[in-house]
């Protein structure tokens, strides 16, 4: 097992560990099955001793948005490079990302209707980094 640190925290990383601010390999991630994907990124957050009310859920908006960007959708992907040009680290732009998705899902489960793809896209096209650190 290999240790990074990363400032003052220390990530442990096995063959197959999730590592938010450098991103999977598309390939590889793709070829993991989705509870393999989804075991990863909850190690990675109870590991680097991350707190939340539900590292699943967290974990669940984690895995959809990196197989969108393992998957090259290009809304997803531009909006990800726009947000870390603007000086996110990749982890909190894949947080912004998630909010919008989040946002988009619970929408979508409020009113039992489908997500709505163009308003997603919309919605990603108009985030910055400037807004999600204004919450």
């Amino acid at each position: 097992m290999k240790i990074r640190t990363r400032g003052k925290r220390k990530t442990r990383l096995g063959a197959q560990g999730y590592e938010p601010d450098v991103g999977p390999a598309p390939a590889a991630w793709l070829a993991l099955t989705e509870q393999g994907r989804l075991d990863s990124i909850v190690a990675y957050h109870e590991s680097d001793g991350i707190a939340m009310p539900s590292v699943h859920a967290h974990a669940a908006i984690h895995a959809v948005v990196e197989n969108q960007l393992a998957e090259r959708l290009e809304p997803v992907v531009q909006a990800l490079d726009r947000l870390v040009r603007e000086g996110l680290d990749r982890h909190d732009a894949v947080h912004a990302i998630g909010s919008v998705l989040s946002e988009q899902l619970f929408r979508a489960l409020k009113y039992e209707e489908q997500p709505d793809t163009e308003e997603y896209f919309r919605s990603l096209s108009e985030l910055s980094a400037e807004k999600w650190r204004a919450g």
